[in-house]
């Protein structure tokens, strides 16, 4: 059983270099993406802009300017009008903008998730050795193990708040552009019953 118990200890003692390399990398790629978050932040308040006025000339019957309208919104808007707003390949081209989506909030989905479980591997792995040397009267040994155990938590639950701030953000205005993108859709379909 002892044999047993070292090869766990000592797998688990190995992989807290891995574990704090890909914790470092999760945290910079976690920082660019805020960064990114917050320069297309701008942007995204622009779009919404936007949107509400294609809604309201929709609306009032007014189409004519919103195809000369720059955004993504406004380009989407066109191509569904090049489609024809034929009702099929309308919600083809609106499912598969979804589908996009999904796919870019999946990396946030992701880090949110994998941020937390790297930050407890890094403070459950050194805790095996702090506690043996509390043990062992090595009160320096101890200290380092836990300095390096709180520091991997707190960069682990960095990491899942930052993914989890642009996840929320973007989650919503994705699906607003999908919601108002089928919204035209319906508006165009029943000018065409009438």
């Amino acid at each position: 059983m002892s044999t047993i118990t070292q090869i766990l200890n000592w797998i688990s003692t190995s992989l807290l270099l891995p574990v704090t390399v890909l914790l470092l990398i999760s945290l910079a790629y976690s920082l660019a993406s805020l960064g990114r978050f917050f320069s297309d932040s701008f942007i995204l308040l622009k779009e919404r802009r936007q949107r509400r006025l294609v809604l309201e000339a929709l609306r009032e019957g007014k189409e004519e300017g919103i195809e000369d309208m720059p955004g993504t919104f406004c380009e989407r808007f066109r191509h569904l009008g090049e489609l024809g707003w034929d009702e099929l390949e309308c919600e083809k081209a609106i499912s598969e903008w979804a589908v996009l989506y999904d796919r870019v909030l999946e990396r946030s989905r992701f880090m949110a998730k994998i941020g937390p479980m790297l930050g407890l591997m890094g403070t459950l792995i050194p805790m095996g050795p702090a506690l043996a040397g509390l043990a062992s009267g090595d009160i320096a040994s101890m200290a380092r193990n836990m300095q390096i155990a709180f520091a991997t938590t707190v960069i682990g639950c960095c990491i899942a708040g930052i993914s989890i701030l642009i996840l929320s953000v973007r989650k919503h205005d994705y699906a607003e552009e999908i919601c108002c993108l089928r919204y035209a859709l319906d508006r165009h379909a029943r000018k065409a019953d009438r």
